[in-house]
């Protein structure tokens, strides 16, 4: 999810490893010992927690996190939490990394010295004042001045526990020192309208006839971030408290709209249609992306959608030509549910039972028995193959269309092979999907952190038989180097598991729907606690919120009172129309979103936002190829009579805004084209040197008849006059849109005010800002 900004939307995006923690103090007691876990914290929202690590000062906890940030932030923080034998956490310390110096640290690993957490220090958010000082003459003559101070509103106060529920208090400081005078309390919200007026008198000095008084805010009508007290903070020596090590890539996309970048899409999608390929400057997923978007790689109306099909064979099944680059990166975006459907309920179990499964004998451990390893195994190898090729009926129709192309264009072009229309569905499915899936399946979301070495070598082991089963090898102990592995490979050495991959192959490269549900069995997708809004089912019942457990699957969606219970609320998936946000106003909490059914909505209240994009992304996937989705939606809840996003009376009223999740049936692939190539733009623009040394390389190739010259003798240029060509046209594309981007800047830079919403007075990082602007201004012009 993009944040807004005048014409132009900015993507946020991180990637974190957390490494491990040392020198954390010694419980103060005889163990001496902690269980430690970490979070990481948007602000003050937290948005993952690593698993506990027990009975260490310094743990190591080897997890990786990564997401897209749906909102504005200030802070990335990282918490460390010690769990005693009470269950209670209490905070050791924490890592607190300011927004504009997150690139300092950019892909390093990096030590931090834990800070300590104290209630005083843990401030978040701003207030937006009015102050108004006006001069009294009494009918005495006494001169006294009375400051009017109005609390308009706050915005962005930590949630604590679930829960908000603020109130301001005013005071002066100084000679004219007053007791605090507080607002009322605004239930359940972090962002809370107080539009309240105080008045307080600001008595004056004889000698200088001035007011000497201390006042914590002193201009009027401005915005204001919120500081911690004086002194919140205890002073703790380096080391005290013991250090953290993270390696945090954080990138931002500033993307235009799409005429902006008309020109560079225009010239990548060239690389379709000619014999040199813009694609050997910007060969990565970005422009496949950007291909699978624009591009109508499988058309509807012909037979062979892939019409760029390379003309050898050995590209199709091992090398990564742009053919073979596009499909990988399809089946990673429409085929990401379907992995999840097929392979996670096996893969957790693998990973949760630690069964030993080393079969070489080498590796053997003196505790393990050799043919028992090789049974674990062969069970395991069985019941993936077996989820696997049982699996066809659930593939998706992308896929399926692409597979199908693939079969009978292999089958046309390479007739003296009778098998090719296998391997070449194979050598994709197989080869390029399941088999690293398997290998690595935190990289694939089915698991979610990398597994331990043992059960790393499990599915190492496991991923090498599966591959070589889906091979249709005629050989295929041949396959293996390890002589272990081809002894191995004798259990499958028969037709029966040849004859379930054809017919799995066969399936899935056939063109065509099944209906799935009829086959398929329920699949836990994504499960957790939640707080949702009575439905009013019960017509005399009332419509309060309660936490429940939710539970999503490729059937249903239910929530229940606690996790093992019985279902309270089931919703079939063909049921759910739309799944959008809800605007916080509607009940004055963050993270809401609405599943919208036939006859209600359901309210639902995430605990953080990435939990709630995490939830709307994946309920929207599942749900993306209901008939009855709709198209409209109302983004504010329906109360006291009436629409409070378009003010309708009558509930079955039409939605007033488009939906955002629906996607194209026939192409069911989520790709935002001007986000891909704002990221190629940001590529050429980093390698910009690099593009004109090669220009000249072509440049020099193309004018001298003879040997290259030294410099240049890095390229591989097959036409460099055509390339020459190419690169200039790439050069002048990515110098316009630095231009525009420095132009925007400039722009932004004009309109900013200290004290306004955007950049509050007390925020620290308004003159890093102003130093950075400055700068890219200067350069720019």
């Amino acid at each position: 999810m993009a944040v807004e900004e005048e014409g132009l939307r900015v993507f946020q995006s991180v990637k974190i490893k957390i490494g491990e923690a040392k020198n954390i103090p010694p419980y103060p007691g005889p163990n001496k010992m902690r269980d430690c876990y970490c979070t990481v914290n948007l602000d003050q929202e937290e948005v993952f927690r690593t698993k506990i690590i027990e009975k260490s000062l310094c743990p190591f906890y080897g997890e990786d996190f990564s997401c897209e940030i749906p909102r504005n932030f200030h802070h990335l923080s990282f918490y460390i939490f010690d769990r005693d034998v009470f269950r209670r956490d209490s905070s050791i310390g924490k890592v607190a990394v300011k927004k504009e110096d997150l690139q300092k640290y950019h892909g390093k690993d990096t030590w931090f010295q834990l800070q300590p957490v104290s209630a005083d220090s843990e401030v978040q958010g701003k207030v937006h004042l009015e102050l108004r000082l006006s001069e009294v003459i009494t009918d005495s003559g006494v001169v006294c001045h009375k400051l009017a101070t109005r609390v308009s509103e706050c915005q962005g106060l930590p949630i604590v526990n679930g829960q908000c529920d603020p109130y301001a208090a005013v005071c002066l400081l100084g000679p004219s020192r007053s007791d605090a005078k507080k607002t009322k309390v605004k239930r359940k919200t972090n962002n809370p309208q107080f539009d309240e007026v105080f008045y307080f008198e600001v008595r004056t000095s004889t000698e200088t006839k001035t007011s000497s008084c201390k006042i914590k805010v002193s201009c009027y009508h401005y915005w204001y971030f919120l500081q911690p007290r004086e002194n919140g903070n205890k002073s703790v020596k380096a080391d005290e408290l013991g250090s953290l090590r993270l390696n945090i890539v954080y990138t931002e996309d500033h993307v235009f709209p799409s005429e902006r970048y008309s020109p560079l899409t225009d010239l990548l999608l060239q690389s379709a249609h000619v014999e040199v390929s813009v694609c050997v400057c910007a060969y990565n997923s970005f422009t496949v992306d950007l291909f699978l978007h624009r591009v109508r790689v499988f058309p509807p109306h012909t037979g062979h959608p892939l019409s760029f099909f390379p003309r050898d064979p050995n590209t199709i099944f091992r090398g990564n030509s742009l053919t073979s680059k596009c499909i990988d990166e399809t089946m990673k975006l429409a085929g990401m549910h379907y992995l999840q459907v097929t392979l996670k309920p096996i893969i957790d179990e693998i990973c949760t039972e630690h069964k030993p499964c080393e079969i070489d004998p080498v590796k053997l451990k003196e505790s393990e028995n050799l043919e028992t390893n090789r049974e674990n195994l062969r069970q395991y190898v069985d019941r993936i193959f077996n989820v696997i090729t049982t699996s066809g009926v659930r593939c998706p129709t992308v896929m399926c269309d692409i597979f199908f192309s693939l079969r009978e264009s292999a089958a046309t072009r390479f007739q003296v092979d009778q098998d090719v229309r296998y391997t070449a569905v194979s050598s994709f499915i197989f080869l390029r999907f399941f088999a690293p899936a398997i290998l690595s399946p935190n990289l694939f979301q089915l698991r979610p952190h990398h597994p331990d070495p043992c059960t790393s070598r499990t599915l190492t082991l496991i991923s090498k038989t599966i591959q070589t089963l889906g091979s249709l090898a005629k050989s295929k102990s041949a396959n293996f180097k390890e002589s272990y592995m081809a002894a191995f490979y004798d259990y499958f050495n028969e037709q029966k598991y040849a004859d379930s991959v054809k017919n799995f192959l066969d399936l899935i490269s056939s063109s065509g729907r099944w209906d799935q549900k009829s086959i398929e069995t329920p699949i836990m997708l994504k499960e957790g606690f939640m707080i949702k809004r009575a439905q009013g089912r019960n017509r005399f019942g009332m419509k309060n919120f309660k936490k429940r457990w939710f539970r999503l699957t490729n059937h249903e969606f239910t929530y229940h009172k606690t996790k093992g219970e019985g279902a309270l609320c089931r919703i079939p998936i063909e049921n759910i129309l739309a799944v959008e946000r809800l605007e916080e106003e509607s009940f004055k909490m963050k993270n809401m979103f609405q599943v919208i059914q036939p006859e209600r909505a359901l309210y639902i209240q995430a605990n953080n936002c990435v939990e709630a994009r995490d939830w709307i992304d994946i309920l929207t996937k599942v749900s993306q190829c209901n008939r009855k989705r709709l198209s409209t939606y109302h983004p504010s809840a329906y109360l006291n009579g009436h629409w409070l996003c378009c003010k309708q009376s009558i509930d079955s009223a039409p939605g007033c805004t488009p939906c955002t999740g629906g996607l194209p049936a026939n192409i069911q692939l989520d790709i935002d084209g001007d986000r891909e190539t704002e990221r190629i733009f940001s590529l050429f623009s980093t390698y910009m040197s690099k593009l004109v040394k090669m220009q000249e390389a072509c440049g020099s190739k193309s004018v001298y008849d003879g040997p290259e010259q030294e410099e240049y003798s890095t390229f591989v240029i097959d036409d460099p006059q055509e390339t020459y060509k190419i690169l200039k046209q790439i050069v002048s594309a990515v110098q316009t849109l630095e231009q525009q981007h420095a132009q925007y800047k400039r722009d932004k830079f004009r309109k900013t005010k200290y004290g306004s919403q955007e950049h509050p007075i007390g925020d620290k990082s308004f003159q890093c800002y102003i130093r950075q602007q400055s700068e890219s201004s200067t350069y720019s012009i």
